[in-house]
C-alpha cells in the first residue's frame, strides 16, 4: 500500500463494490453471427438479461447499471447487409420480425422504431448508465440520433425514398462520440459513413495493431481501468465498423487506443450526463476478419486474449469506486 500511495508511482486502488446488473442488447432471433461481449460474459460466468426493442420501448432500461449494444444498425437499414444478403433466409427472416415489431409497438417504419430505441439508450446513458458498444453498435447509434429530423433509408430498407437533402439536415449536437461526418447514401454499400475507415484503409494483417495509451491512474482513474492490460500493443480486428476516423471525434472524447499512423481511433470513451460510454471498433478480437456464417471464437483457446481483456475492464468498471485518499 505505501508503494502504491507513492505520488512517484502510477498506480491507485479501486474497490470493486458491488456486480452492476447486466444487459444485452441483442435480437431474440438466431443471426449467422457471434457477439464478442456475450462470449466473454458467458465463458467468465457473469449473469446478464438480453433486452432488444420491445424491452427497451416498454422502459426496462433503468433496471440496469451497464447495457452492451450487440452489433446493431440503429439506422434502420439492416445494417445495409441487402447488397449482399438480400436473397438469403436469415435475413429475409431478419426483416419479417423487425418489421412486425415495429408494427406491434406503433411504428410505421423500422427506422423509426430503431430511433426511438437509440434515444431511449441516450435517456439512459444521460441519466448515470454505463454503456459499451462495438462494431457497428458503435457509428450507427450516432448516425441514427444525428438523423432524427431526416430519412435516411432508401426504399428497400422502408417502403419510400431517403431524403435527398438528408445531409444537410443531420444534427451532430445530439450524437455521442462523432460529429461533421458525410453518410453512405448508396444501399448497395457495406458503409454508413466515413466516421469507419474500413473500405479506405490499406493496412497488412501483420502490421495490423493499435496501441493503448498511457494514463494517470492517480488522476485519470475510468481510462486507467478501462486500458489495464498486460499488453499496451494490441492485434488489430476487422468489423462491419473496424475503427474511427479521429478527424471526425468530437472534443472530449478520450482516445484510449489507437493507430496513430493512420489516424485510426479503436478505443474511445466518454460522457453523457451522468453516465458514461465506451466505443470499440471490430467484431471480435482473436477473429481478425470474422464473417457471417462463421462459427464463434473458443475462448478456452484464448485465456489472455489481450483484446478481450479490454472487454473485461467494461463489465468492471461499473463495478469500481475509486478509493479516497486520506487527508
Amino acid at each position: 500500500m505505501r508503494e502504491v500511495s507513492d505520488p512517484s508511482v502510477n498506480m491507485d486502488v479501486v474497490k470493486l463494490e458491488k456486480a452492476p446488473k447486466m444487459a444485452v442488447y441483442s435480437p431474440k432471433n438466431k443471426l449467422p453471427w457471434d457477439d464478442a461481449v456475450t462470449l466473454v460474459l458467458k465463458y467468465a460466468e457473469i449473469p446478464y438479461d438480453v433486452v432488444y426493442d420491445e424491452e427497451v420501448i416498454n422502459g426496462e432500461l433503468p433496471k440496469y447499471d451497464w447495457l452492451h449494444l450487440h452489433h446493431e444498425d440503429f439506422t434502420g437499414q439492416y445494417s445495409k447487409f441487402y447488397g449482399a444478403f438480400r436473397y438469403a433466409e436469415w435475413y429475409n427472416d431478419d426483416v419479417k420480425i423487425q418489421e412486425a415489431t415495429a408494427h406491434k409497438l406503433g411504428f410505421k417504419k423500422v427506422s423509426q422504431m430503431k430511433l426511438a430505441v437509440a434515444e431511449r439508450i441516450r435517456d439512459f446513458c444521460a441519466g448515470g448508465g454505463f454503456l459499451f458498444a462495438m462494431c457497428s453498435g458503435t457509428d450507427t447509434f450516432d448516425i441514427a440520433l444525428a438523423s432524427a429530423n431526416t430519412d435516411i433509408c432508401e426504399s428497400m430498407f422502408d417502403g419510400d425514398a431517403a431524403d435527398p437533402d438528408a445531409q444537410s439536415k443531420l444534427d451532430f449536437s445530439q450524437t455521442f462520440a462523432f460529429q461533421n461526418f458525410t453518410l453512405d447514401m448508396n444501399p448497395m454499400s457495406h458503409q454508413f459513413s466515413n466516421i469507419d475507415v474500413t473500405a479506405t484503409r490499406q493496412v497488412e494483417r501483420t502490421r495490423d495493431f493499435f496501441t493503448l495509451f498511457d494514463f494517470s491512474a492517480k488522476w485519470d482513474v475510468v481510462p486507467s481501468m478501462l486500458t489495464q492490460d498486460h499488453d499496451k500493443v494490441i492485434k488489430g480486428f476487422m468489423g462491419l465498423t473496424t475503427a474511427f476516423n479521429e478527424k471526425l471525434l468530437k472534443p472530449g472524447v478520450t482516445i484510449m487506443g489507437e493507430m496513430k499512423s493512420n489516424n485510426e481511433a479503436r478505443y474511445i470513451h466518454g460522457e453523457y450526463g451522468k453516465g458514461q460510454w465506451t466505443f470499440y471498433g471490430g467484431h471480435d478480437p482473436e477473429d481478425y476478419q470474422h464473417i457471417v456464417g462463421d462459427p464463434p471464437t473458443d475462448l478456452k483457446l484464448h485465456p489472455n486474449s489481450p483484446g478481450y481483456r479490454l472487454i473485461l475492464n467494461n463489465v468492471l468498471f461499473p463495478a469500481a469506486r475509486k478509493k479516497k485518499q486520506k487527508t
